[in-house]
């Protein structure tokens, strides 16, 4: 990811690292890293794992998030019929898209990295009792 802090010219905010829409674009590359859906498999996959709230998109608006992947080299489309016989699209990640996807989870791990360490200062700095990762933050 870069260090940009917001002052990406248009190009390359076009092809950011950082996902539009919050997570879902990284979501979307991740998921189809594994194999090609349709957009309504994506939704049902992302609330399944519990990436995204139940109920967060309505079918159109992850069709909008799709298709500007889809111009912007990250994904491809096709149409397949599905059993019922009605014709879907069906996305799957490019190579451009993959490489995207890699640089995001490199930041990832080096933010972790990060907030590994500073973790381990506030262990050694402020001792017991430490906030339960598992509550909610302040």
């Amino acid at each position: 990811m870069c260090d940009c802090h917001g002052g990406c010219h248009e190009a390359h905010r076009r092809h950011h690292p950082l996902p539009e829409r919050g997570w879902v674009q990284f979501l979307l590359l991740l998921l189809l890293n594994e194999e090609p859906m349709h957009g309504y498999q994506l939704i049902s996959e992302m609330e399944e794992r519990g990436l995204v709230l139940e109920g967060r998109f309505r079918t159109g608006s992850i069709y909008t998030i799709l298709n500007r992947m889809e111009e912007n080299g990250l994904l491809r489309s096709s149409h397949e019929e599905s059993d019922a016989g009605r014709t879907r699209r069906i996305y799957e990640i490019t190579d451009e898209g993959r490489g995207h996807l890699k640089t995001g989870l490199e930041y990832m791990l080096r933010r972790k990295r990060f907030l590994d360490q500073m973790e381990e200062y506030y262990g050694r700095h402020f001792p017991e009792p430490q906030p339960d990762g598992d509550k909610d933050d302040v």
